[in-house]
C-alpha cells in the first residue's frame, strides 16, 4: 500500500511535458519568436506544445516531431522528450487519424527555406531561356538567304569573246531591276550596311533603287534573272549564269562603267526578244545608172582661100 502511494505520488508530482518544455526554454534564456527563427517552427504551434495541447496539432507525427525539435534546440533529450510525448497522446485517448505511413519528421529544420526555393525558382528560368535561345535557331526559318559558295570578288571585266563595242556614255538615271523569272530573291543595302528591300521579287515586278541611297549594293543568287536600266537604258546584267553576288554596287555610275568595261553581251531579255523575231533577209542594193557617153564634137575643116583654089603656075 505504502509502495502504490509512493508512486501515485511520484507520477502528481512530476510536471507534464509542456511544461517541462517551457521551463527548459526560459532556462535557456530563450523566447518563443527565437525558438520559432532556429527551429523553423510555427510560433502558435511553439504555444500548443508548451500548453499540453499535442491534440491540436495537425497530426501525431507533427507532434512528435515538433517536439523533438524544440527539446533539441532547448538542450533536452530528443529521444525522451519524444517518448513522453507519445506516452501523453495514449493517456489522453487521443486517436489519430486513418495513417497512411509511419513516417515521422525527424527534423523540420531540414525542410529547405525560403531562399532556397527562389533560388531553384531562378536558376530554372535561366534554363528554360537558354534553351529557347539555342533551340530558336532551329524552329524558325532563317531570316536572310543561305549561302552556298565562298564570296568571290567579281572581276573587273570578263575577257573578250568578240568585237567590244563601247557603250555610249549616258547622263545617268534612275536605277531600275527587273525580275525576268518567278521568285528571284535580292536584298538591296547601303554602304552602311541599312536595308532598303529584301524579298522574293515576281515574274515582271520591278524595284527602283532610290536616288538618295548612299553607296547602293545588291546581294542576290540570280543576278542572270534581273534586267537592269539606267535612265530608261538597258545595261549588261550583273551575270550571265546563277550564282550568288554579294557587294555588288548598284548606282547608275558604277552600272555605265560596268557596261563600257564588259564586252558586249546579249541580255536575256534582248536574247529573248531575237530568238522571237523572224529572221529578215536582206534585198541586194539596185545597180547605180551610167550615163550613157555622148559622141565627141568633129573637129572644125578651115575653108579653102582663094589662093588656095586657083592652079599654080
Amino acid at each position: 500500500m505504502d509502495q502504490l502511494s509512493e508512486e501515485f505520488e511520484e507520477e502528481r508530482g512530476k510536471p507534464d511535458i509542456g511544461e517541462r518544455i517551457k521551463a527548459a526554454r526560459e532556462r535557456a534564456g530563450l523566447s518563443l519568436a527565437q525558438v520559432s527563427v532556429e527551429t523553423r517552427i510555427a510560433q502558435r504551434h511553439l504555444e500548443m506544445i508548451e500548453a499540453g495541447d499535442f491534440d491540436k496539432l495537425p497530426a501525431r507525427t507533427y507532434a512528435v516531431g515538433f517536439s523533438r525539435s524544440v527539446a533539441r534546440a532547448i538542450g533536452l533529450d530528443p529521444a525522451e522528450v519524444a517518448a513522453d510525448v507519445r506516452a501523453h497522446l495514449d493517456a489522453s485517448g487521443y486517436t489519430p487519424p486513418r495513417r497512411i505511413s509511419t513516417f515521422e519528421p525527424g527534423d523540420p529544420a531540414r525542410i529547405p527555406s525560403a531562399k532556397l526555393g527562389w533560388l531553384m525558382a531562378l536558376v530554372a528560368i535561366v534554363l528554360v531561356a537558354a534553351a529557347f535561345i539555342f533551340l530558336r535557331g532551329f524552329l524558325s526559318p532563317a531570316a536572310t538567304l543561305p549561302e552556298l559558295t565562298a564570296d568571290q570578288p567579281e572581276p573587273a571585266a570578263a575577257q573578250a569573246t568578240g568585237p567590244v563595242q563601247a557603250t555610249p556614255a549616258a547622263a545617268g538615271g534612275p536605277v531600275v531591276f527587273t525580275a525576268l523569272e518567278q521568285g528571284v530573291w535580292v536584298k538591296f543595302y547601303d554602304a552602311v550596311g541599312n536595308q532598303l528591300l529584301q524579298k522574293e521579287l515576281a515574274k515582271g515586278e520591278t524595284y527602283t533603287v532610290p536616288a538618295d541611297a548612299q553607296g547602293p549594293m545588291l546581294w542576290t543568287g540570280r543576278p542572270d534573272a534581273l534586267a537592269i536600266t539606267v535612265g530608261g537604258r538597258g545595261v549588261p546584267s550583273l551575270a550571265d549564269a546563277q550564282k550568288i553576288v554579294k557587294d555588288v554596287p548598284v548606282n547608275a555610275a558604277a552600272l555605265l562603267a560596268r557596261a563600257s568595261a564588259a564586252p558586249v553581251q546579249a541580255t536575256p531579255t534582248a536574247t529573248r526578244a531575237s530568238a522571237a523575231a523572224p529572221a529578215r533577209r536582206l534585198a541586194p542594193a539596185p545597180a547605180a545608172a551610167v550615163p550613157a557617153a555622148e559622141p565627141a564634137p568633129a573637129a572644125a575643116v578651115p575653108a579653102p582661100t582663094p589662093e588656095a583654089a586657083s592652079p599654080t603656075a
